[in-house]
């Protein structure tokens, strides 16, 4: 019943898992040996598999992190980079620490504001309020696409539209609704989306940052 926070692992990945660290346990991208050959073969596999499930054509746009955390914080350090003092994140009260940590210390930093998107009675980000929450200052909105404490679903295009209107970026942090795809990001509207391998019925230590190329 824990399965939402810590997926098991099918024998199919284990059996991949065991095979790969049994006959191409190399460095990847750094020998050009046989075994490091095929390490970098079958990493680069393993991006053009999360670029398909993800619905999106070039798998140069698939980071690979520690987890959703590490994408998050990647995202919240160097995006952080163009903020200027004022400027403003935009997350709701519904997020995951994950969440919320990295911009707090980036707010504590350089002098941003985050600000949060209040919650329905029914335990939905409050999209209504965004039209106005949503100013000329924001930089970032990072919400949950889905929520690990009520499940609700976020209506995504329609916010991506209004932040897309006053020039922001939005995140998405997948990590409980990558499980349930394959997905079409393109669909959603999200600039960037993080989700964590653990979920996805993968090992512990591994995750997804997608993000448009243009701005990566």
């Amino acid at each position: 019943l824990d399965n939402a926070a810590m997926a098991l692992i099918p024998d199919c990945v284990i059996n991949v898992m065991v095979e790969h660290d049994t006959l191409r346990r190399s460095n990847v991208k750094r020998g050009l040996h046989r075994l490091a050959e095929e390490a970098t073969a079958a990493f680069e596999d393993a991006r053009a598999s999360v670029a398909a499930y993800l619905g999106i054509k070039d798998p140069e746009e698939v980071v690979f992190t520690g987890g959703a955390t590490a994408g998050i914080n990647i995202l919240a350090h160097s995006l952080g980079l163009i903020f200027e003092r004022n400027d403003e994140v935009l997350i709701s009260q519904l997020e995951h620490h994950s969440n919320i940590i990295p911009w707090q210390v980036i707010q504590q930093r350089q002098g941003i504001k985050v600000r949060y998107l209040p919650v329905t009675p029914d335990g939905r980000i409050n999209l209504e309020r965004a039209e106005d929450m949503i100013r000329s200052r924001t930089r970032i909105v990072s919400v949950t696409h889905g929520s690990n404490v009520t499940g609700a679903i976020t209506d995504t295009r329609h916010l991506a539209d209004l932040v897309h209107e006053r020039g922001a970026f939005l995140i998405l942090d997948g990590a409980q609704t990558a499980p349930g795809g394959p997905m079409d990001l393109n669909e959603l509207g999200a600039d960037f989306y993080v989700f964590s391998g653990h979920k996805v019925y993968g090992p512990t230590g591994v995750g997804v940052l997608w993000g448009r190329k243009e701005i990566l």
